[in-house]
């Protein structure tokens, strides 16, 4: 994305008005809520690998092949009572306690509740959480989630929707010592929830950490319960003598609850209500399964998975409607269309009553997508970093898409209420030691099932630091540190008269016009045989062949951009004519193979930058109009990294990660269109 034309972008996302939209039916849906993608940050983080765990099996045996995953840990967070032990519960039944990066198992969950317990189907089923009182280190108080299988349970839940098939349970635990390594104690049953579907239970159940001895919010409970997959054709979420599609707030010590296992604090929106449950906090919830405070500011943010198109971040606050399933994100939702792919719409003129997404992303389908059908795509509710050993995160929302791995930030001070939405900003990795990796690179090793699914959350300790977790191998990283992408010098020795005619050596003389001041496509290409490549560029032959390589020019795309695949390339790493890097510059970026890093080596074309989603989109279009663009490209063999810069940005539009191609040379072309290079400037370090 131009970074000139951002603000204005940014501005039509206002929450007020919906999303722009690219494409709509006759009937007014909406296609394409959010055409603009996340920008990539020149941030990096820098993950150390903390503990990893044994492999762990569904009960009864997984119907879903999603969850076939090494161990379907789900968080990580520090027991509240200064012994730096960490807690992290597997949703296949163990509850692990974490000590020097080794865990052990403290409690068995599952054997506690067979034959009922039931992990096998739903993707949030079986353990889903832990969360300890913060009087655990005195009182070894802490709570869990399970669910049981409604057919083989005679207990009957307190709340339920229709034709239950599943229970989602709270139990409170009480060790009789909290020091202990093992557990040991006690259990009662606080609050059982009945759900008509296997999907969307209860997500998160956890202690506001801001609160101090003595407030109003001390010792209460949140509870994140989801719609149980029902509120796409039902008001169950917005009823409120229910809890689903809720989060709940209640005091587990208290019984003035309607089963007398539980208070209701008095200061709930809807305490003492005719018709309405006491319990609920906020509402209008599909699956809202993470939330978290800010300790800088107390602000409660909650990562909303959505239904058609719309993963979302809310800022939460006492009696909020954040509107499923009459809304989806900031947009109409339709219950029962006639067209199952026309679901969102703009919001009426009249609209109010909801509060609409800080932050939020679109799932981007791929073309000829069945719209009744799971994308894979799926906010991972994260934290704002107020941690001390990296710096460079403080003020951060870090959050990620669970599926594919992506590890995203906003800025905390952006995430405002009925504003424009907070940019998100995708961060580049790297591994301890310094090798930039994305997130599947490092979970896929020894993942059972697809191991291009991360199954990615996020954890922190009582210092506020930062954890990632990936269900697909059972491991856990912390966040150690960051760094810069590709921000290596990559050497001194400038190439001179890189503009002089004679330097240059095009694949068709004919096509080209050399000026001494630009390079000039006059004509457009045409496709050669032998493998897919640009079909038209030409190679500076002069200077020395060089390995780190720095680019600077200016391009210009002369044809008129309306035609929306307009294109032109730069080329690095040139060995041969089958073997070169190139970097697209593009109108489009929902082409393939348009706006993006490619490398052809002796094959077809292979696209490896970090910004295309696999589906449909890449980073958002590089040139959008007729005039002259600064681009800067850094290829950096040594560790791969690849990083493509636009009009002064301090962030690139691309990045990516090759070592195929250790040295070669620069040159500048298009597929099929014409353009212009000027006032290019080639730096690096000569080749061995």
């Amino acid at each position: 994305m131009l970074r000139r034309f951002l603000p204005v972008l940014l501005l039509l996302l206002s929450t007020l008005v919906g999303f722009p939209a690219a494409a709509r039916a006759a009937d007014g849906a909406i296609y394409d809520p959010i055409p603009t993608e996340p920008v990539t940050s020149r941030l990096a983080l820098v993950l150390s690998e903390y503990a990893s765990f044994p492999q762990s099996f569904t009960d009864p045996p997984l119907v879903d092949q999603r969850l076939n995953r090494v161990a379907r840990i789900n968080t990580i967070m520090e027991v509240p009572d200064g012994s730096g032990r960490r807690a992290v519960p597997d949703l296949n039944g163990n509850l692990y306690f974490v000590e020097n990066g080794v865990p052990h198992v403290y409690l068995d969950v599952a054997a506690a509740f067979q034959p009922e317990f039931f992990s096998g189907r739903g993707l949030g089923q079986g353990f889903g959480y832990v969360t300890f009182h913060p009087d655990f280190k005195r009182n070894g108080l802490f709570y869990t989630i399970h669910t049981e299988e409604a057919a083989i349970t005679a207990d009957v839940p307190d709340y339920r929707q229709a034709n239950v098939l599943y229970h989602g349970v709270i139990d409170e635990w009480k060790a009789t010592d909290p020091a202990a390594d093992t557990f040991a104690g006690t259990h009662r049953e606080v609050l059982r929830i009945g759900f008509g579907g296997q999907i969307h239970g209860i997500q998160e159940i956890n202690f506001n950490p801001t609160a101090r001895r003595g407030d109003a919010d001390y010792g209460n409970l949140y509870l994140a319960v989801g719609d149980g997959g029902q509120g796409v054709g039902n008001t169950d979420p917005q009823n409120l003598t229910m809890p689903h599609g809720k989060l709940l707030r209640i005091d587990p010590l208290g019984t003035n609850a309607p089963n007398g296992k539980y208070g209701i604090p008095p200061s709930n929106p809807f305490a003492g209500q005719p018709d309405r449950l006491g319990e609920i906090y906020a509402y209008g919830f599909r699956d809202p399964h993470r939330f978290s405070w800010d300790r800088g500011t107390g602000r409660l943010y909650l990562g909303h998975i959505g239904e058609h198109a719309i993963e979302s971040i809310y800022d939460v606050r006492p009696g909020d409607n954040f509107g499923w399933s009459d809304r989806e994100g900031a947009f109409r939702f339709d219950r029962a269309p006639a067209n199952p792919c026309d679901r969102l719409y703009p919001l009426p003129a009249d609209d109010a009553g909801y509060q609409y997404p800080v932050a939020a992303y679109d799932h981007n389908p791929q073309p000829g997508w069945n719209c009744t059908s799971d994308v894979g795509v799926a906010v991972a509710g994260g934290f704002v970093y107020r941690g001390r050993d990296v710096p460079a995160l403080r003020g951060k929302y870090v959050f990620g898409d669970l599926v594919n791995g992506w590890v995203f930030y906003t800025e905390a001070d952006e995430m405002r209420r009925g504003r424009t939405p907070a940019t998100i900003h995708r961060m580049n990795l790297f591994d301890a030691a310094g090798v930039p990796v994305r997130m599947r690179d490092l979970s896929s090793p020894g993942a059972p099932g697809d191991p291009n699914r991360v199954d990615l959350r996020f954890g922190t300790d009582t210092q506020g630091e930062l954890y990632l977790l990936a269900k697909a191998n059972g491991k856990i990283w912390k966040v150690t540190g960051t760094r810069t992408f590709a921000a290596a010098s990559p050497g001194t020795t400038r190439v001179h008269d890189t503009m002089r005619p004679a330097n240059w050596a095009p694949v068709t003389p004919s096509k080209w016009r050399f000026t001494g001041d630009k390079v000039i496509l006059a004509e457009a290409g045409t496709e050669r045989p032998g493998p897919r490549r640009p079909f038209e560029y030409a190679v500076l032959t002069a200077g020395p062949v060089l390995s780190s390589v720095e680019i600077k020019g200016s391009v210009r795309i002369d044809e008129p951009v309306e035609i929306s695949n307009r294109d032109v390339i730069i080329v690095f790493g040139y060995r041969s004519d089958t073997e070169f890097y190139y970097a697209h510059l593009s109108t489009d970026n929902t082409i393939y193979p348009h706006n993006g890093i490619f490398k052809v080596n002796n094959a077809d074309r292979e696209r490896i930058d970090y910004e295309w989603n696999g589906r449909s989109r890449g980073a958002n279009p590089a040139i959008v109009d007729r005039r002259w663009h600064d681009v800067r490209v850094t290829h950096l063999p040594a560790t791969g990294e690849i990083a493509v810069y636009l009009d002064g940005s301090k962030d690139p539009l691309m990045t990516a990660r090759d070592t195929t191609f250790g040295s070669g040379r620069v040159g500048f072309g298009s597929f099929d269109n014409i353009g212009r290079l000027r006032d290019l400037g080639v730096t690096g370090t000569p080749a061995a």
